[in-house]
């Protein structure tokens, strides 16, 4: 872990992930990527693995590469779409207490899925959504590049110092990190390398977050960390 970036006092602003971050959507994405590849003959467990850390179309390069990736395309969404209206879902311990404390115009949403499953997924376990969602459209080059991170806030009016990024994912940590800003793990066993701060649970971060946007904090000194 590595110390975090100098805070200027300005407002602050939370840019949240998605799945995995707010909402448990692991079995949801287990299950579609299992459909699609037995669809085409494939190694689920293998699929899943390689989908985890790259994009849909990167996958299908790596996994499937002789087949047309547009129709791969195609039915993985029509498999999302159909999960999207008939899945379980739920949203993540402290999630729905921590969005609606946020200010409006505070935070967003920068998520490599569309922004219209999202929206459905949030209406369906009741979460707010914010005025500001970066999505798989709204970028050429999304995580870990820090292109989707850096779209957020610049629609919030935020220099990138001023943002908490939190994430479940080395992607998405690595985005974060990449445009400049803080950048705290959650749900996972161990601290996702790279993060300044690690919460085994969302619901146990929910405080500090609220703390970080409510306020200037002490100056760390350069090279300190925070272990949670």
């Amino acid at each position: 872990m590595i110390s975090e970036p100098g805070q200027s006092g300005a407002t602050r602003y939370v840019l949240f992930d998605v799945d995995g971050t707010l909402i448990d959507a692991v079995d949801n994405q287990r299950m579609v990527w299992r459909t699609w590849a037995e669809r085409y003959g494939l190694d689920p467990d293998e699929v899943y693995r390689v989908a985890l850390r790259t994009r849909p179309m990167e996958t299908f390069a790596q996994v499937a590469p002789d087949r047309d990736a547009q129709k791969c395309l195609a039915e993985l969404h029509e498999l999302e779409d159909e999960d999207v209206r008939n899945g379980t879902y739920t949203a993540f311990a402290g999630a729905p207490e921590l969005l609606n404390a946020l200010r409006p115009g505070a935070w967003a949403l920068v998520t490599s899925n569309y922004e219209h499953r999202v929206r459905g997924r949030f209406a369906r376990t009741g979460l707010p959504v914010p005025e500001v969602l970066v999505d798989a459209a709204a970028v050429e080059e999304g995580k870990p590049s820090p292109v989707p991170y850096l779209q957020a806030a610049a629609r919030l009016g935020a220099q990138p110092e001023d943002c908490l990024v939190i994430e479940d994912a080395s992607s998405g940590v690595q985005s974060g990190l990449r445009a400049g800003m803080t950048v705290w793990g959650v749900n996972t066993p161990a601290a996702v390398d790279g993060v300044h701060r690690h919460f085994d649970t969302l619901h146990e971060a929910v405080r500090d977050i609220l703390a970080f946007v409510s306020g200037p904090r002490p100056h760390r000194p350069e090279g300190s960390t925070t272990v949670k």
